[in-house]
């Protein structure tokens, strides 16, 4: 077929789209010529918001009609699927038309530089040149698409349609919530239910689904779905984030990610959709709360669509129940739940389980009902004192869940004892498991230090956890870790007491170790915040998610140097 009849879909959709584009652009920076009708203007406004969605779905099947494969088509015109549905939901709506059709428009644009002319570039000396100097590594992109990924959630957050009308957001507002959810956070500025509009808080939903998985992983499972073959940088990178050797365990892992994943998402959806059934909302209501609520609980975000978050249902126990179960699954890590799942289904022993596992359910219990005792006995006559005692007991346990990087809360925090509020501190500081939605320097990292100590304590040289020596590498990769994020904690709190003077101390410390740990958790400092201060823990959040290891490696890197050296031992006094 000619190359120019391919090119027929845009050039319809440039030239009525476009139009439609330029009108409202014009009338929206009161730059019409005097001489033209406002209200014939209105009316062809009007008529152009239910033409252009028109054009697109003819130009989406026009495309589809044109591709050999579908596989070729959902990768140049996946935007263009994706755009047809909330077109169609706000067919009518102007404003809606406007964003959307201009999105749309771009995306097209870009799509036209196919394959073939990326492998012609590709092809010239200058293009190799230029790759040969941002050749990355595996670290540096990994926080380089967290940052695009924020950047452009930013734009959408700023948009009208993300906006309840009357409403303005800021940039600083708009990179601090878009930070927020992409790195799993839960600390807001503002509110989800009285200033985004549902498209706005639908973006939010996005980037905490996208955050939470990782965006290397889903990138790696789109191409895995479509067929195509990876790069072999791709796949080093996949292997060194998901600890694989091969690559049949690396698809292997990509796709039990995303169907536990799902899966999970998707069993706590039906059930929070009944139990907001039982509370008395709409059926429509209920499943999108549902929906919202699932998916913010398993990637430990925090985000709830109540601006109290989950208070009202401090004794609800289908509701906070639920999200507590999440919110475990969420922070186990998908090498653990993949585990567990085939454990189950071939009901295999507890014993056969693998190390990791092992410690990982282990000091989860441990970390979980240690902290609900903590809060239990801690608040029994202050912050818990008007419930009886099954209700204490559902708060004070559903509290402990949520420190390990979820951010929900169904009591205020400000009601808790100081003492209280360090001990659970603590436990956001340790945060969750590897391989898992959450923060923190790990479960892991925990157990390695404390069977470290017990093996200095002893006189021992090794380190040995049930049964298994922990070789020396992984211990001083546990104790560094644990002191890099300690020092960066440090520095940050130092930094917000220069940035906030009109905050106390607590506040200050607990609202950064949140962020750190990704957790979500504050003292209601957090809306309070100056520019500065919002910029500080956005870029905590985004240390946080990555791992402080991780931003080191982008820093520095490993060391590349040739050869083997052995220096002789030496002698330093410590203690």
């Amino acid at each position: 077929m000619p190359k120019v009849l391919q090119k027929i879909p845009f050039i319809i959709e440039l030239f009525f789209n476009g139009l439609f584009i330029l009108l409202y652009s014009l009338k929206e920076t009161n730059r019409l010529p005097a001489a033209w009708d406002i209200k014939v203007l209105d009316t062809a406004m009007q008529f152009c918001a239910y033409l252009v969605p028109l054009v697109v779905l003819i130009s989406v099947v026009t495309n589809f009609i044109l591709c050999k494969r579908i596989e070729l088509f959902l990768r140049k015109y996946i935007f263009s699927v994706l755009i047809i549905i909330p077109l169609m939901m706000t067919w009518g709506d102007v404003e809606f038309a406007f964003w959307l059709v201009s999105a749309h428009l771009l995306s097209l644009i870009l799509s036209l530089y196919d394959v073939d002319t990326l492998d012609k570039v590709k092809n010239s000396f200058s293009f190799k040149s230029f790759m040969q100097v941002l050749r990355l590594k595996p670290a540096q992109l990994v926080i380089l698409s967290f940052m695009a990924v924020i950047f452009i959630g930013t734009f959408v957050l700023m948009l009208p349609p993300s906006l309840v009308e009357g409403k303005t957001l800021s940039f600083s507002d708009a990179l601090f919530m878009a930070t927020s959810a992409t790195c799993v956070t839960g600390l807001s500025t503002m509110s989800l239910q009285q200033d985004f509009t549902l498209f706005g808080q639908m973006v939010i939903l996005l980037l905490i689904q996208v955050g939470g998985l990782g965006i290397m992983t889903l990138s790696t499972s789109m191409t895995i779905l479509l067929g195509r073959s990876m790069r072999m940088k791709d796949r080093i990178i996949m292997q060194d984030l998901l600890d694989v050797s091969s690559l049949e365990d690396l698809f292997a892992m990509i796709i039990n990610i995303i169907q536990y994943t799902f899966l999970i998402e998707l069993w706590g959806a039906i059930v929070l959709t009944f139990a907001f059934i039982f509370e008395g909302y709409e059926f429509g209501t209920s499943i999108y709360y549902g929906f919202f609520h699932s998916i913010s609980a398993f990637c430990n975000a925090g985000f709830a669509l109540f601006d109290n978050s989950l208070e009202s249902y401090a004794t609800s126990p289908l509701i906070h129940g639920t999200i507590s179960v999440l919110v475990i699954l969420g922070g186990l890590g998908f090498i653990v739940l993949k585990e567990v799942s085939e454990m189950v289904m071939s009901g295999g022993k507890i014993v056969r389980m693998a190390l990791h596992s092992k410690i990982v359910i282990t000091t989860s219990i441990i970390l979980t009902v240690g902290g609900a005792l903590f809060i239990f006995f801690g608040e029994f006559l202050n912050a818990l004192d008007g419930y009886t005692l099954v209700e204490k007991i559902q708060v004070a346990f559903f509290q402990s869940v949520t420190l390990r990087t979820a951010g929900f809360n169904t009591i205020p925090l400000t009601s808790f004892n100081s003492y209280t509020l360090y001990g659970m501190s603590l436990i956001m500081f340790i945060g969750a498991s590897p391989g898992s939605t959450g923060g923190g320097v790990k479960t892991t990292t925990l157990a390695i230090l404390i069977q470290s100590i017990k093996s200095t304590f002893k006189g021992v040289k090794t380190v040995t956890i049930l049964d298994r020596t922990v070789p020396s590498p992984i211990v001083v990769r546990a104790t560094a870790l644990t002191f890099i994020s300690i020092i960066i904690t440090s520095i940050f709190i130092l930094l917000l007491m220069k940035l906030e003077p009109g905050q106390t101390f607590l506040p200050i410390f607990f609202e950064v170790v949140s962020a750190s740990g990704t957790v979500g958790l504050s003292l209601g400092v957090t809306s309070q915040l100056s520019i500065a201060g919002k910029g500080a823990i956005s870029l905590l959040m985004l240390i946080g998610r990555i791992g402080p290891l991780t931003l080191l490696l982008a820093i520095g890197g490993r060391d590349r140097s040739t050869g083997k050296i052995d220096y002789p031992d030496g002698r330093i006094m410590i203690g």
